[in-house]
């Protein structure tokens, strides 16, 4: 934890809690019930972290559609986020805690100077943190900050808007992600995993009753108390000595067999109470197991991954950069190469067209095919007429134009 002490940000004017809309005071704590003990619920979340974390994340400056790499100190902490992790390491703890809580926090540590009156800021980490309280205070010129409380009693203050914070099922609540105490709303889904460890549960008795009683050992004569009480006993010992599941009888004692009718449930049954958890998260089976096609990965992208990677942007974004570097241009951008569901061949085929008409830049052809953009490609965009510079494709066309006019005129001439 010493590196939180570089986070310390002591408010001298006077707080309060941040006003909410629904009069709550906005205390948070990062505590819910235990979905995760769910084999289930890990595998799902577990299918989600692992995309997410083949994430490869840039600066960029972007003008228009056109876009240049960034190589400075944000990309350099974006590579090596801090001493402890690597960028796979850190999206990976990120995405965890987002599913465990709900929300994730990260922040940024890095010292100022002021060069030609601006303020510059260079970073030197990036640290995912797991509060156990979150509180959100207002200080008099109603600046909003957050409090962090660590589960050994450390806390710090900071500004909001020099904490990234993502939110998931961002929705009744204010400042966090969701349900309106800030805490993952999983009661849906806790009666599910109640109905499935219920099933699971009947399905392992039912698996252990087959092998108890087999059956009943009826004395044919009369016994009084004490004699019944030693006939048990040296029943339940021949059963303790025997392997084979058949027990010595005298003449006295006649064996009436149970017959078992064990009622398993059935694979449809436990499949829908699988994909019904499944759907909370987005994932389908074949997800889970791997045993997918393109349309299903696409659908999973579209629906569970993507939006994930537009929210890890735009806060990387709001947060790192300032109002007037925003807007010129600059931007944190996740690039999902590795997570594109098209084929080699199609993405060739769409390069093709698009290329061909002059309407990708060059980096945008180099991006589509997971390759890094290329600071010297800044800018340029070529096209099938013999690859020119698209903003000399015109002037060729009407110099050339303008050539075969002049033959004309000499010939009619």
């Amino acid at each position: 934890m010493g590196w939180l002490q570089k986070l310390i940000n002591k408010i001298k004017t006077e707080t309060k809690y941040a006003d909410m809309l629904n009069g709550y005071s906005p205390v948070f704590s990062q505590f819910g019930q235990n979905i995760y003990a769910s084999d289930v619920v890990q595998q799902a979340i577990g299918c989600i972290v692992k995309e997410m974390k083949k994430l490869r994340l840039m600066h960029i400056r972007g003008d228009g559609q056109d876009i240049t790499p960034i190589h400075g100190n944000v990309q350099k902490i974006l590579e090596n986020p801090n001493e402890l992790m690597t960028t796979s390491d850190f999206l990976e703890k990120v995405f965890w805690q987002l599913y465990f809580n709900y929300n994730a926090f990260i922040i940024p540590t890095y010292y100022t100077w002021t060069e030609n009156e601006i303020e510059k800021r260079r970073y030197t980490g990036l640290y995912p943190v797991a509060p156990r309280n979150v509180d959100f205070i207002e200080d008099e010129g109603n600046n909003l900050y957050i409090r962090f409380t660590f589960s050994n009693g450390y806390e710090t203050t900071l500004p909001y808007k020099d904490v990234i914070h993502l939110r998931y099922n961002y929705s009744v609540n204010e400042y966090m992600g969701g349900n309106q105490s800030g805490q993952p709303d999983n009661e849906a889904l806790l009666k599910t995993l109640q109905i499935n460890n219920d099933l699971l549960n009947g399905v392992a008795s039912a698996m252990k009753s087959s092998f108890t009683i087999n059956g009943v050992v009826k004395y044919n004569t009369l016994m009084d108390g004490g004699k019944t009480e030693k006939a048990i006993k040296e029943l339940e010992e021949q059963i303790k000595k025997n392997a084979s599941g058949f027990l010595p009888l005298d003449l006295k004692a006649e064996y009436i067999p149970i017959t078992k009718n064990v009622r398993m449930v059935d694979a449809n049954t436990l499949k829908f109470i699988d994909e019904k958890i499944l759907r909370q998260y987005g994932v389908s089976l074949p997800i889970l197991t791997g045993d997918y096609n393109k349309q299903q990965y696409e659908a999973f992208y579209q629906k569970t991954l993507e939006p994930l990677i537009i929210m890890l942007s735009q806060a990387f974004t709001k947060v790192m950069f300032t109002e007037r570097q925003r807007d010129v241009g600059n931007k944190i951008k996740a690039f999902p190469k590795e997570l594109i569901f098209l084929s080699v061949e199609q993405t060739i085929e769409v390069v093709k067209l698009l290329g061909d008409a002059g309407q990708l830049y060059d980096n945008e052809k180099r991006v589509a095919f997971g390759f890094m953009p290329l600071e010297e490609l800044a800018g340029r965009r070529t096209m099938s007429l013999n690859y020119i510079d698209a903003d000399l494709a015109n002037e060729y066309q009407m110099q050339k134009k303008g050539e075969e006019n002049e033959q004309t005129k000499n010939k009619e001439k």
